[in-house]
């Protein structure tokens, strides 16, 4: 055999390593996989045993647990508002029916909703992990990163908070339309044209935010990836997207919501307005010591944020091997997904709350791949160790955050602490005293009313306050002001009060016939209601209401019944 023939067969033979023997370069993280998922777990187990807050968390369970119960408003959630069937601005469909889903085997258990919440954030993690990773992200930084989003104080209020996952259940279908994406721009294979296209409509249906969703998979495609904008699959993609958003479009404007009143100025003013919230945000992520269950911008500090520009700057230039196309999206992506913050009316919500940065935090995550932070002359374990401790430190910051969200009484002393400016916080407060502390509940309700007189349901409240204090007359104006402005219910049923104090029977009934038309089975109302219709001679009205008490379970006294012969 010629060395010419011999040669080519040795060219052609391949040596088989067994992969046991395959041992990866430098420091390893084994089951990165496992240990994200253990260090969510560990980290918000406590939340288990949390209850509500307050805020809203018992208003979609507790007070839609009729509209939970019922399986056919799977379907009925996405033709109405989140809030109200129709008078309501949010448009949250896949939200209500996690709590509708989540109610089928919880019921009205806490520990089931906050179990979800975790495992929502679970996930989520494990799909930024896998996003990293297929953004090139090398795989110990990747889990470092990761690692940081799972345990990071301020992302707390996205999973302690039972609303807090919308923006939870957002990011999983969000990260999973980047990867299936980024996956058929790179194969062409049309299951992840099918899958990319049903995560973007479920991001769609789950928040506004998600009209973002498209552009920013555009920037991670061709900027960070670099993959050719005019190829054919992008291109179907693109009109693929746009079809998902008609979609939604059209699904949302059948739907029963209700117009904000808000004109393009005022937009534009509140836009203004709200601008400094991006300084705010940043230095809750790098220098989270300012933390706030319920923050407003007139109660947040700046100087925080000013020095995490600074810092980020620094660690950017720094790095002398940076990519600024990496940076620059980053930045792009941090921007676009709090644009809806800085978009939202100030008559609308006037809360700056830390679970919005739940997927703008993915944008800072992006840039400090490019940042000293990692990009060092540290061999790889020493950087784990460092980072290890940065973590272990946040860890437990966020460990001492997420007992304010245990209970309403925790949730609403940390609200006031940290915003004192905020009316409504205070209300809150001073509503969830016991009777121990009534008058401390007076003082709060006084200091709320003169931090803004026109806070929702302040007058309701502060009415009450006075008829607990036996100024049954003072309270007349403040529960008619409540009743003409939010048009709150439950005005009714102490107005009837009032009514009975200055001896006008018909006003009382009135007042109680208008309150038992949403709250059927109060009790108290029920049997106050009968006894007038006794007093002021109306019997037919006085049978027809004992026997429909009856029928609702309601006892009607036994000496009641005998005077009406039922």
């Amino acid at each position: 055999m010629s060395t010419k023939k011999r040669n080519v067969q040795a060219q052609n033979i391949t040596v088989k390593t067994p992969l046991a023997e395959i041992k990866p370069e430098g420091f390893h993280i084994p089951y990165p996989i496992l240990f994200l998922a253990l260090a969510v777990l560990v980290v918000y187990f406590p939340t288990f045993s949390f209850g509500f807050t307050d805020l809203d968390d018992s208003i979609f369970i507790r007070d839609f647990h009729e509209y939970n119960e019922n399986l056919q408003n799977l379907v009925t959630s996405f033709s109405r508002g989140v809030f109200s069937a129709t008078k309501d601005s949010y448009y949250r469909p896949l939200f209500l029916d996690t709590m509708i889903l989540n109610y089928q085997a919880s019921g009205l258990n806490e520990a089931g909703y906050h179990i979800v919440n975790v495992l929502f954030h679970l996930v989520s993690v494990l799909l930024l992990y896998k996003l990293f990773r297929r953004l090139n992200v090398k795989e110990l930084h990747a889990f470092m990163l990761c690692l940081l989003f799972a345990i990071h104080p301020v992302l707390s209020e996205a999973v302690a908070w039972i609303p807090g996952r919308n923006d939870t259940l957002l990011a999983i279908f969000t990260l999973s339309f980047f990867i299936t994406s980024i996956n058929y721009s790179e194969t062409g294979k049309p299951k992840w044209l099918g899958l990319s296209a049903l995560f973007l409509i479920l991001s769609f249906f789950t928040k506004e935010t998600a009209v973002f969703n498209a552009p920013i998979a555009f920037i991670l495609m061709i900027i960070v990836l670099k993959n050719n904008w005019r190829d054919k699959q992008n291109l179907v993609q693109y009109g693929v997207w746009l079809g998902c958003f008609v979609l939604w479009f059209l699904a949302r404007s059948s739907a029963s919501l209700q117009p904000i009143p808000v004109t393009t100025a005022q937009l534009a003013g509140d836009f203004i307005h709200r601008l400094p919230v991006v300084i705010q945000y940043l230095g809750k992520v790098f220098i989270p010591v300012n933390l706030s269950v319920f923050p407003i911008i007139e109660d947040t500090v700046y100087y925080y944020g000013i020095a995490a520009i600074v810092l980020l700057a620094a660690i950017i230039y720094l790095n002398k091997d940076k990519d600024w196309h990496t940076i620059g999206s980053g930045i792009a992506i941090f921007i676009l997904f709090l644009l809806p913050v800085l978009l939202v009316p100030k008559s609308l919500n006037e809360q700056t709350f830390e679970h919005r940065l739940y997927l703008p935090m993915i944008g800072i995550l992006l840039i400090l791949t490019q940042t000293i932070l990692l990009k060092n002359k540290l061999q790889d374990k020493q950087l784990f160790i460092a980072w290890t401790i940065i973590i272990g430190i946040l860890a437990g910051e966020n460990y001492y955050h997420q007992k304010n969200f245990a209970n309403p009484v925790a949730f609403w002393t940390q609200a006031v602490e940290t915003s004192p400016h905020s009316a409504y916080a205070t209300m809150m407060l001073a509503a969830r005293q016991d009777d121990k502390h009534q008058q401390d509940a007076f003082n709060l309700f006084r200091r709320a009313y003169q931090l803004n007189p026109k806070e929702k349901y302040l007058n309701f409240y502060y009415g009450v306050m006075l008829q607990k204090e036996d100024s049954v007359q003072a309270s007349e104006k403040y529960l008619l002001t409540e009743k003409n402005t939010s048009g709150y219910y439950e005005c009714d049923f102490y107005l009837a009060r009032v009514s009975m104090e200055q001896k006008d029977f018909a006003g009382a009934i009135n007042y109680l016939v208008t309150y038992l038309k949403t709250d059927t089975q109060n009790k108290i109302a029920n049997n106050n209601l009968l006894l007038l219709y006794i007093d002021t001679n109306q019997p037919a009205n006085a049978i027809a209401l004992a026997k429909q008490m009856q029928r609702s379970g309601l006892d009607v006294p036994a000496q009641l019944r005998q005077r009406l012969g039922i």
